[in-house]
């Protein structure tokens, strides 16, 4: 197990907010893979680099911990979440559940037009998204919190919140490439366009065949470095 190779991103943070600075920072540090899955946290480390106190920095790794990007081992030493092929495909199958019933109702409401209308602006977003990995994955995230917003269904927004941190980790399981694939605007476009339909059969059978390309072009990748390692 490695130790933790702090980034160059990892800098100094002004005397503001600095709890939710580290958090900013960690957090996208794991997801971008900057701190590789299986790393153990230093915490002398990570306050240094940080320029905060030891105090603070638990502090955000704790919220890391309860988004389920990082996990306490042996003696409670924390490490990046590693995730395995089995973790990925619930996660997936949990969100095909979670953002396929979101699209049903979604499909179903007599305000549908406004409702995708909203999804397209949030799906403009992630086509003009640029710079870091972790801008990409923000505006797609947020595309699909909306979808289960829309639905005004508190209980199924908050289900999926709680999967927030896994998602961001299963997001970049193999790498930037597949993420930004699984990322592309024409494939959330057909989701959109299937919840247009007003028929909700159609609207949650693209959810499902959105999330299990999801799931497959990244354990095709994984599978792919594990026969060239």
């Amino acid at each position: 197990m490695t130790t933790s190779g702090v980034g160059a991103s990892l800098g100094g943070l002004a005397k503001t907010s600095l709890r939710e600075q580290a958090l900013d920072q960690l957090r996208n540090a794991v997801t971008s893979g900057e701190i590789a899955p299986g790393t153990r946290l230093v915490e002398t480390e990570l306050s240094a680099a940080l320029g905060i106190s030891r105090g603070t920095l638990r502090e955000a790794l704790r919220q890391l911990q309860q988004e389920g990007l990082v996990e306490a081992g042996e003696r409670g030493r924390l490490t990046v979440r590693t995730l395995t092929d089995a973790e990925i495909l619930d996660m997936f199958e949990v969100r095909a559940a979670l953002e396929g019933l979101a699209a049903g109702i979604v499909s179903a409401r007599p305000e549908r037009a406004e409702l995708v209308s909203r999804l397209q602006v949030a799906l403009d977003a992630l086509d003009a998204a640029r710079g870091s990995i972790n801008h990409m994955v923000e505006v797609d995230l947020a595309f699909h919190r909306l979808l289960c917003e829309l639905t005004g269904n508190i209980t199924l927004v908050r289900t999926w919140e709680a999967l927030a941190g896994s998602i961001r980790m299963s997001i970049m399981f193999a790498g930037s490439e597949r993420a930004v694939a699984n990322m592309s605007v024409p494939r959330h476009q057909q989701v959109v366009d299937a919840v247009a339909t007003g028929d909700p059969h159609i609207a949650r059978n693209a959810v499902d065949e959105h999330m299990r390309e999801a799931a497959q072009n990244l354990l095709n990748r994984n599978q792919v470095q594990a026969r060239t390692a």
